[in-house]
């Protein structure tokens, strides 16, 4: 019989007293959360979290004494494994240091509110975007089985035979263009559906004859931290554009395409509609704003970038899902698509399609994922071709690119 999942615990860390009063009235507004202490500042919480020992930490970006990137710093090289949450304000100096704080190990983020006619109205919509994260973060800590999202929709099977069999379990309602099911949230439990035994994962499966001519990558709730690791080791001589949906809002996505092209040998620019899509650059989707494939006519022309506000599909925009669904409609087989850590399953539908059509997935493992939310429902749903620790990932690419044996065996050596 299964132990009743015990409230996670919150160590809110924030300079303004009336801003760590409204994060105590968002965590006491959920029955599965509670909070553990407060501090106003850094050097405060290192001491606080000691003693209390929280299941998370919401940490404000900007505080005397001790700023946020510098107390997340301190945690993480004192091995304090607490999953952070910052709060920024939407300014250019919040994002970017929240964007740094981000490759430094925290695990999200969230937008401190602005404009709500009321404190109420605050609450509620600060509560909407944390408390699944919240959720999503410590589910595994608490032994929590519920779904961050309320699920309205049965799981279905999706019927194809170009798939090996997976549990219908495993299968979300399908969703097509423009309409989003309120599926549940993956937990870091590992499981899409958190009721129930996850189904079994199914042994690495061989992978497209046909070489990629594009490198599609999906992440979300860690995804900073895993793109700092994962587009350094990708090297000037690259043979395949990257284009990139990480979910941010658009201040964000710009700062994280300014940083990553100080990091990494391929130029990395936030994308601009109509830019054609070449080999060895990187293109990261804008916040709030879907990416596209295009073909511009002839099939000997280079495909393009096409910037969309379409409605937001999986609650999301940008959406991986678009960005699957139309890179393999001018792909086809020679997609290769990554599902990156992330909460809720944005992705599932389009690596569906990609492998209808030939093309290649990979999953990061659940060991390395902050949430193994989006590349646990492409696993699990037998969709994905390798379950790859993110230290592995790199390599895997460069071989399927066809890079040389010598560099992918180089950069195996060094995942090891």
């Amino acid at each position: 019989m299964q132990s009743q999942a015990r409230p996670a615990r919150i160590l809110i860390v924030d300079d303004s007293a009336v801003m760590r009063a409204l994060l105590r009235s968002v965590v006491g507004s959920d029955k599965r959360l509670e909070v553990a202490g407060t501090a106003s500042d850094g050097a405060s919480a290192l001491r606080i979290v000691e003693s209390v020992r929280p299941d998370l930490v919401l940490l404000d970006v900007e505080m005397p004494v001790m700023d946020g990137l510098h107390t997340l710093r301190q945690m993480k090289a004192r091995g304090n494994r607490v999953p952070v949450i910052m709060c920024s304000g939407l300014t250019q100096r919040g994002a970017k240091v929240t964007i740094e704080a981000l490759a430094s190990g925290a695990a999200d983020y969230v937008t401190k509110p602005s404009g709500q006619p009321s404190r109420d109205a605050a609450v509620h919509a600060l509560a909407q975007d944390l408390v699944p994260k919240i959720l999503a973060l410590t589910a595994f800590a608490t032994g929590s089985h519920e779904p961050a999202y309320p699920s309205a929709f049965p799981p279905a099977p999706l019927q194809s035979s170009a798939f090996p069999s997976a549990p219908p379990s495993a299968w979300p309602s399908n969703a097509g263009r423009g309409h989003s099911p309120s599926l549940p949230a993956a937990s870091s439990s590992g499981s899409l559906f958190p009721s129930g035994p996850p189904p079994p994962l199914l042994h690495p499966q061989p992978v497209s004859g046909t070489p990629p001519a594009v490198l599609l990558i999906g992440v979300s709730t860690g995804g900073p931290a895993a793109l700092d690791a994962l587009l350094p080791a990708l090297p000037a001589t690259f043979p395949l554009p990257v284009l990139i949906v990480q979910h941010m809002p658009e201040l964000f996505t710009k700062l994280l395409a300014e940083r990553l092209n100080g990091r990494c040998p391929l130029r990395v620019t936030e994308a601009s509609s109509g830019e054609p899509i070449r080999p060895g650059a990187i293109h990261i989707a804008r916040g709030d704003w879907h990416m596209e494939v295009a073909a511009t006519g002839s099939a000997s022309s280079i495909p393009i970038l096409r910037l969309t506000q379409e409605p937001p599909e999986n609650h999301c925009r940008p959406a991986v899902d678009v960005l699957f669904r139309t890179g393999v409609a001018v792909y086809g087989a020679r997609v290769l698509g990554v599902v990156l850590t992330g909460m809720g399953y944005d992705g599932l539908i389009g690596s569906r399609l990609i492998r209808e059509h030939g093309g290649t997935i990979l999953a990061q493992d659940q060991a390395t994922s902050a949430v193994w939310g989006m590349p646990g429902a492409v696993a699990q749903a037998g969709l994905a071709h390798r379950v790859l620790p993110l230290n592995a990932i790199a390599p895997e690419i460069l071989r399927l690119a066809g890079r040389g044996q010598r560099e992918a065996f180089e950069l195996r050596e060094s995942a090891v």
